[in-house]
């Protein structure tokens, strides 16, 4: 038997548990988590590059519905931009007459979301779905699940 033959057998043999384990992963993310959180989670899928290298296309990131005033400069969010959904990184927030914005910019983009902001303040908090929960400073993600999303999407 060839080294090559020895090493697909030892795929072959793991692939019903990597499955397995996959399948339950996605199970405790996409229904028992939100649960968990009482129904104050969403779920998004990454769409797109402008947010390299922190999130990728594909990324599942579970969101969490905040008040204005805790959302700060280095969150991450998701807003309504019209009929598409944005996750941007707030890079810095300005409140006037109470009301709260927030100025957002892609990782991977080189300027704001100018075109998106009111009155050249920001986004408003209105417009904001969620924060995307993170632990300890890092991003909590699952790397490729949500390509099965954008296949049936067809985009």
């Amino acid at each position: 038997m060839s080294s090559g033959q020895a090493a697909y057998g030892g795929v072959r043999r793991y692939l019903p548990s990597l499955l397995a384990t996959t399948l339950a992963l996605a199970f405790i993310v996409l229904l028992v988590l939100p649960m968990l959180l009482n129904g104050g989670s969403l779920l998004a899928v990454v769409k797109g590059y402008s947010m390299l290298p922190t999130l990728r296309e594909g990324d599942v990131v579970l969101l969490e519905k905040t008040p204005p005033d805790s959302i700060k400069p280095g969150d991450i969010v998701i807003y309504s931009a019209g009929d598409r959904l944005i996750i941007h990184r707030v890079i810095d927030v300005e409140v006037r007459d109470g009301r709260y914005y927030y100025v957002t910019k892609g990782d991977n983009n080189s300027v704001p979301d100018l075109i998106y902001f009111e009155d050249g303040l920001g986004v408003p908090y209105e417009r904001v779905l969620g924060r995307v929960v993170g632990f300890n400073g890092y991003v909590f993600k699952i790397p490729y699940l949500g390509y099965i999303s954008l296949f049936f999407r067809g985009t």
